[in-house]
């Protein structure tokens, strides 16, 4: 019987906590960065967590890993 591998990309991009919920770095903080508010900025930090629903997808490609 096959292993099953894990999906590269979503490895690269999300990370599972110890209950299962998918971390994910938020989009709009790598450039173009002086024309957003501070505000705006300030929330964009740090990492924010997927919708349930998304979450199961995302532990099924990464086989339950959290790397």
């Amino acid at each position: 019987m096959p292993k099953q591998k894990t999906h590269k990309a979503t490895k690269k991009r999300f990370r599972l906590t110890a209950r299962g919920k998918a971390k994910h770095r938020q989009a709009g903080t790598s450039h173009l960065a002086t024309r957003k508010s501070h505000k705006r900025r300030r929330n964009l930090r740090g990492t924010a967590v997927v919708n349930v629903v998304e979450a199961k997808k995302i532990a099924k490609a990464l086989c339950g890993l959290s790397y």
